[in-house]
């Protein structure tokens, strides 16, 4: 659901535990949000990077989480804002990136990628649980 925020234009989705179909709502959500956003390529990157941590929240913890991806403030927003996207959950555990992932293994490299291609991320302490997030410069001109 696209929203409008203190900061700018705004995409906000709740979503169950194991609610796996949802991360591809997700993505069509952000694609809305960020249709004339950044450089191309970059919406590219910033659906892998919030897939990437929805999935990450909905299987290795329970209750859910919360996606929030807002674009900096100000007339230019929605073209060349910087966007900042935030995965919230109910577990208290830090996730750190995996060092090695093995060649054959179909996990681990989701913090990776965030870790990679992300211009800033990080994790942050939230109520009964954490907030993953990562930011993105649309990268205009």
């Amino acid at each position: 659901m696209a929203i409008e925020s203190e900061r700018g234009p705004a995409l906000s989705k709740r979503l169950r535990g194991g609610e796996l179909p949802g991360v591809a709502e997700v993505r069509a959500g952000l694609r809305e949000l960020l249709r004339h956003w950044g450089e191309p390529g970059r919406r590219d990157v910033a659906e892998l990077l919030a897939s990437e941590l929805v999935t990450n929240a909905l299987v290795h913890t329970d209750g859910g989480a919360h996606l929030t991806a807002t674009l900096g403030a100000g007339p230019g927003a929605l073209l060349c804002g910087r966007l900042r996207v935030e995965v919230r959950d109910f577990a208290s555990r830090h996730p750190t990136p995996r060092v090695q992932v093995s060649e054959e293994g179909t996990s681990g490299r989701g913090l990776m990628l965030v870790h990679s291609l992300a211009d800033a991320w990080g994790v942050r302490a939230h109520g009964v649980g954490k907030a993953v997030w990562f930011e993105l410069d649309a990268r205009c001109g």
